[in-house]
């Protein structure tokens, strides 16, 4: 009965242990998805980053930066603008005189209808 009774003791430990080992395994298993996930982050960012340098630098060399951007906008708004305003000033007297002649120059005249209505009433 004692051998019995040894034998289940050393089954009883050697479960024991190989618990801890599948514990243990499980543990490192999770630790090293945790690393990698970790390293699959960090890789992607730094990807990321890079491709985002990559993009920046394109599109300060081939169209400039926004400041530049803006500014180019803002001289040719400029140009657009002076323009204008000499066309205007050119033009101001005489389109007043056309206004004011339009305005003045009042012509009387009968409706083209007017004959057409007292036809009708007179039938």
């Amino acid at each position: 009965m004692a051998s019995q009774t040894e034998g289940i003791q050393r089954l009883l430990q050697a479960e024991k242990a190989a618990a801890e080992k599948v514990g243990d395994a499980r543990k490192e298993k999770a630790k090293r998805l945790k690393q990698a996930k970790e390293e699959a982050v960090a890789e992607i960012e730094a990807y990321r980053s890079a491709q985002e340098n990559i993009f920046l630098n394109y599109q300060h060399e081939h169209m400039g930066s926004r400041d530049d951007l803006a500014q180019k906008i803002e001289t040719e708004t400029q140009v657009v603008m002076k323009d204008t305003d000499e066309k205007v000033k050119a033009h101001q007297d005489a389109v007043i005189q056309r206004l004011l002649g339009i305005v003045y120059d009042i012509k009387l005249e009968l409706h083209q209808n007017y004959g057409y209505a007292d036809a009708a009433i007179k039938n």
